[in-house]
Formats: C-alpha cells, structure tokens, sequence
C-alpha cells in the first residue's frame, strides 16, 4: 500500500485535498483526521505538519509527500523534489526597518531572525555573510521590536503582513518557493501511479480543449495559432472547402488565441474544460 504525506493545515493542505481527489483519491474528510485509508486506491494518507513532511518521506517511513520546496531545502532530508505542483506560491525574501538596509553585505554581523535556519545558512554560507542566525517557529515580523534581531528572513506571500510590521523587503530573492512532491530514489517508482494522476490534474487545470472550422486554405495558419499538445486533430466537413480542427490550449491563452482564430475566418469557435488527463 502507498503510503502518502499530506499537509495538514496552512496554505498548502486546502489545494494538495483538492488535487487528490481530482486525482481520485478519497482525500481528508475531515480536519482532526490523521490517517486516511482508501482501498479503492490501495493508498494510506497520514496529515502531517508540513514541516515535518520531508523527513518522513527521507527517512522512507512514508512514501511519498507534498510540501513546500522551501521546507525540503531547509530540512536535512534526503528527498528529493519530484515535480513542482504549481500552487501556494511564495518568495523566501529579507525584511528590515524601513530605510535601514538595502544590500545583502550590510547584514555581515547583524541577528537575521527566520524560521528557515538550515535554508538561510547555506545561502549565507554560499554568499560569504557571517550573520547570527536567530531561530524562532513563527511571526519573525516581531522580533526586530522586541531586540531580538535586526532584519528577518521570511516567506512572502503579498507582503502585507511585513508592511504592517513596519519592515521593508530590501536585498535578493533567497528562493522562490511553491508546492512540491518529494520522494526517494527508492520510492518514485511504486508511486508512478500517483505522479501521473497529478500530472494528468495539472494538464487539466493548464489546459482546455478548443474546436473550430477553418477554411481549407487558411489550414495551416490556424495550426500554428493551435499547434496542439503534439498536433492538432484534422477532420473533414461535409463542405470540402472547410476543416475541423481540434487541440489542446492553454487556459491563460483562451480569448487571444480565439481573436486569433477568428482573425483568419474560423467559425464555430467552442472551448470545453478538462475533467482529467494522461499525457
């Protein structure tokens, strides 16, 4: 049976439910469930803090798992990041005093509060900058007006909750993070099933099947406005003068790809959603 880590609360527990069970698996009905078994699927899901999600899956006690990229890289495990899900989008940033710091060097000596000690000290190593690593489980925001440091490392999500702090973001991107699944060399290949499952979520949330009728001549202008995942489907109408086509599109392309369409004399123009997909 897979065994399977889930988050179990924060910004990434909500949608990992929802791509499992668009997946088809039986997903958490319930906030206080820990442990979920679905037969149907021959898995077994555990709902553990996210945090801890890299060393379960490391230490191959569970199988496979969803976290955030910037969690795998601040643990010392060793999973590895399978393929990134394309949800809860972050950014790993630095955070001072308004006006006080605009350059990663002028942390060279300073108290640098973060959740994210093991992520923030290989950067810091990488970059040469001997900065006291305050560690602390949550609201780092605070610490700057409590004297317990002197510019914080956080993830930013809108920003808001730093403004409000009085902080301004200043220096480079430490990392972009989001929504990843992770496993073992070991591993990946008994979770082949559940890695195209999701995959197959993602087609179907990137993409939506478009079908037009496109004069004859005009053909092969339409197939480069559509080229299709591989290639567009070509049928035949009853007048030979036009063709159906058929393909893939990308949803964020929709309307323009449909004034393109139209541009060069396609009819009929109709957009249908993906429920699921194999690739």
């Amino acid at each position: 049976m897979l065994r399977i880590a889930v988050p179990n609360k924060g910004m990434l527990a909500a949608t990992a439910n929802e791509m499992l069970v668009e997946a088809g698996y039986r997903g958490r009905r319930d906030d206080r469930e820990l442990v979920a078994i679905d037969p149907a699927n021959d898995a077994e899901f555990f709902y553990i803090r996210p945090r801890d999600i890299a060393t379960y899956v490391g230490e191959g006690v569970l199988d496979i798992g969803i976290t955030g990229r910037d969690m795998l890289l601040d643990s010392d495990s060793t999973a590895q990041e399978i393929r990134a899900l394309h949800f809860g989008d972050s950014t790993f940033r630095f955070a001072g005093p308004a006006g006080e710091f605009t350059e990663l060097e002028q942390l060279q000596g300073k108290r640098v509060a973060t959740s994210y000690t093991g992520l923030l000290g290989r950067f810091f190593a990488e970059h040469r900058i001997d900065a006291e690593l305050v560690k602390l489980d949550g609201a780092v925001e605070s610490s700057i007006r409590l004297g317990v440091a002197d510019a914080i490392a956080d993830v930013v999500s809108t920003g808001n909750t730093i403004r409000r702090a009085g902080l301004e973001i200043f220096g480079p991107v430490i990392l972009d993070s989001t929504a990843i699944l992770i496993s073992t060399p070991e591993k990946v290949e008994a979770a082949g099933a559940l890695i195209k499952r999701l995959e197959g979520v993602l087609v179907a949330r990137e993409y939506s099947i478009m079908d037009y009728d496109i004069p004859a001549a005009r053909l092969d202008e339409a197939m480069a406005i559509t080229p299709g995942f591989q290639s567009p489907t070509v049928s035949a109408l009853h007048d030979p003068e036009w063709l159906a086509v058929r393909a893939l599109v990308p949803q964020r392309d929709l309307n323009t790809l449909m004034d393109r369409l139209s541009g060069i004399g396609a009819k009929a123009i109709l957009v249908t959603s993906l429920e699921a997909a194999r690739m």
